[in-house]
């Protein structure tokens, strides 16, 4: 297990069989009012929140903290209103003109030597003109953070390590299945909170909370249930990664 880095939640919905988008992978928007109260409860009591690229695409947005209550409780802990938003991506393949960028979050990217060069390629061929001129925001991001290994992918636990020297203690992990696959593989992830909503998606394509490979049964990440809460048609699971110190 990393150590210094941040506690690390990962925070989902799914189907009843197990899938976080349908087939077209289209924005999974099937949670209750409910389920979308309970992710922003633990979106305000992170520091930062992390999701991928094909989450960003997919929604064109990112949820913030709206609930007066949860904001005020951020403010007396000392905290900003809204924690740092990272987008993890290798290539930086994103759209600089979806409406993520203009809310009122601090947006930070964590991406290769490559991926931000592609991204500061992108923004100087975007025109200067609509309501976010590009030349009032050069990056878009207020910081971009490189950690690369040899092999040219993002070194994670690097990341990791850094964001915990810089007073982000907990992290929310947001998606994709690719993401929580890698984190996984890393032994980076300490929680899971899992929503199960009252639908069948099915599809052989359709993505599933955790993609990658996938772990052999006996090399599988295990698993202590910590929680379990039932809410009108939703189950609410709350699981802890077990160590083998446990």
């Amino acid at each position: 297990m990393l150590q210094h880095r941040p506690h690390t939640t990962v925070v989902l919905a799914m189907s009843a069989d197990g899938k976080i988008a349908d087939f077209r992978r289209s924005p999974a928007r099937f949670g209750s009012r409910i389920d979308q109260a309970h992710l922003e409860k633990q979106i305000a009591a992170s520091d930062a929140v992390l999701f991928g690229a094909g989450t960003l695409a997919a929604y064109g947005t990112t949820l913030t903290v709206s609930d007066p209550t949860l904001v005020q409780h951020r403010v007396q802990g000392g905290k900003p209103p809204q924690p740092i938003h990272i987008v993890i991506t290798r290539s930086a393949n994103l759209n600089p003109e979806i409406n993520f960028f203009k809310q009122s979050v601090r947006r930070w990217l964590l991406t290769t030597t490559a991926g931000a060069l592609s991204w500061k390629g992108r923004l100087r061929t975007l025109p200067s003109t609509g309501e976010t001129p590009v030349q009032e925001c050069p990056s878009k991001f207020e910081q971009i953070l490189v950690f690369e290994t040899p092999t040219g992918e993002i070194d994670i636990p690097a990341a990791l390590k850094h964001l915990a020297t810089i007073h982000i203690t907990r992290l929310a992990v947001l998606g994709g299945g690719e993401l929580v696959a890698s984190l996984l593989g890393l032994d980076l992830i300490d929680e899971l909170w899992l929503t199960v909503c009252p639908l069948i998606l099915g599809g052989n394509t359709a993505p599933t909370p955790v993609e990658g490979k996938g772990f052999l049964a006996d090399l599988a990440p295990k698993l202590q249930l910590l929680e379990v809460h039932a809410v009108e048609q939703e189950v609410f699971l709350h699981y802890r990664l077990q160590r083998p110190a446990d």
